[in-house]
């Protein structure tokens, strides 16, 4: 158990109160999300007496503080009053405050070095570190995620990138639009070129890049129809994990090894490489799993990828034309296929396209946010709030009152 009855009760200076604070996002400009949003909010207020929720005034923000308050929030600027503090993404170092418990992406767990510094911010400030990643039930899975708006937006980007690269049309951009229900208006009414597309995984990601094909009008097809048949109009194929690897020979693993032992498994996208014009990638990876292609593959006359929509993002990672993540304003680039230097976007059909923005979500800041607060009322806040009896709230706490938990101990090289 990680917070019971009794601390939640000293939580607050009058020992009544559990003050929650959402905090501005402040390292990312482009991210307008928030992981309260003001309906949750008021759901919250009303459904636990003893919490207040303030937040910090925001101009980006996709709910607007008038927005906030009229939810029973409390717009302010100091958050140092409050118990817990929500975000979406790491804040700036220079905004941490002392002995607070934080709860957002903290992007730390992996060892992403961009965030050494940061990490070692909070130990020293005896900072309570609690990461939306490792939010899961007693059998692993996740109960939080942004993953199948980075799907969407993703696969949107896909479209894009192929209607200008083979027709030379451009369409809004993602960020631009209200939210899904208009990307799906314009979506309805592109005219597709007849290329191929094949999607890894089908999870969260893969379901919400698959949504938006098929609203395009894209017809889905199965592995063997892909690879076999001819088409004169668009088409897709999702695969599975176990359609895009195999128990290496020899091996005695079965496919429900293959996310506790990746290394025991070997690729079987090869056919792909000569078949697909786009790819998606939307696929779990561990750095010790098979990589999709090659340098050498992408050097060949009949790889036929020549757009690549990186929605997992892993860099360095399995897709070796994925050489650097890009940014909301500027998502493509060309790689050479001989040489994999970069070059400028659209700029040679034999080059490959490119998109790899790491922040997909942010994109439909208004779909998002609903989704993922409504995911932590239902999953989240009543561990938060009251016992955590099934040790949600335990399973994602990474530093606790500035120290390594016991499940990642093994950051201490890391932290230091």
């Amino acid at each position: 158990m990680f917070f019971s009855k009794a601390e939640i009760m000293i939580f607050s200076r009058n020992f009544s109160v559990m003050k929650i604070g959402i905090l501005r996002e402040t390292r990312r400009w482009q991210d307008r999300r928030s992981a309260i949003t003001p309906g949750i909010a008021k759901e919250i207020i009303k459904k636990w007496p003893p919490v207040q929720i303030f937040a910090q005034p925001s101009e980006i923000r996709i709910f607007t503080d008038e927005e906030m308050g009229n939810s029973g929030v409390t717009i302010k600027e100091d958050l140092s009053e409050c118990d817990v503090l929500i975000g979406v993404k790491e804040v700036s170092e220079e905004t941490l405050i002392e002995g607070k418990t934080y709860v957002m992406f903290a992007h730390v767990a992996k060892k992403q070095e961009h965030n050494r510094y940061f990490f070692q911010e909070m130990a020293k400030k005896k900072i309570t570190l609690i990461d939306y990643e490792y939010f899961t039930d007693r059998n692993g899975f996740r109960l939080v995620a942004f993953g199948h708006w980075a799907g969407v937006v993703g696969a949107y980007y896909a479209l894009k990138g192929i209607l200008k690269r083979y027709r030379g049309v451009e369409i809004p951009h993602p960020s631009a639009l209200y939210d899904v229900e208009e990307l799906y208006q314009i979506i309805r009414q592109l005219q597709i070129p007849p290329k191929k597309i094949v999607i890894t995984g089908d999870g969260r990601v893969g379901l919400g890049a698959a949504k938006v094909l098929t609203e395009s009008g894209i017809k889905k097809v199965n592995r063997r129809e892909f690879l076999e048949n001819k088409y004169e109009n668009a088409v897709f194929c999702m695969l599975p994990f176990q359609e895009y690897v195999k128990p290496s020979t020899g091996s005695l693993k079965t496919y429900e090894d293959f996310f506790s032992d990746p290394e025991e498994f070997e690729s079987t996208f090869s056919p792909f490489l000569e078949e697909a014009d786009v790819y998606i990638p939307c696929h779990f990876w561990n750095p010790k799993s098979p990589h999709f292609f090659c340098k050498k593959d992408m050097a060949c006359d009949d790889f036929k990828i020549r757009l690549v929509a990186d929605i997992s993002c892993d860099v360095p990672g399995p897709v070796p034309s994925t050489i650097r993540t890009t940014e909301h304003d500027s998502p493509y680039y060309d790689v050479d296929r001989k040489t994999l230097e970069e070059k400028p976007a659209f700029s040679d059909e034999n080059n490959i396209t490119v998109v790899a923005v790491d922040n997909l979500p942010t994109a439909l800041p208004r779909n998002a946010s609903e989704t993922f607060s409504s995911d932590l009322l239902k999953n989240v806040f009543p561990f938060l709030i009251n016992e955590d009896s099934e040790g949600i709230i335990e399973r994602a706490t990474i530093l606790k009152e500035g120290n390594l938990t016991p499940h990642y101990s093994y950051l201490e090289d890391f932290l230091k």
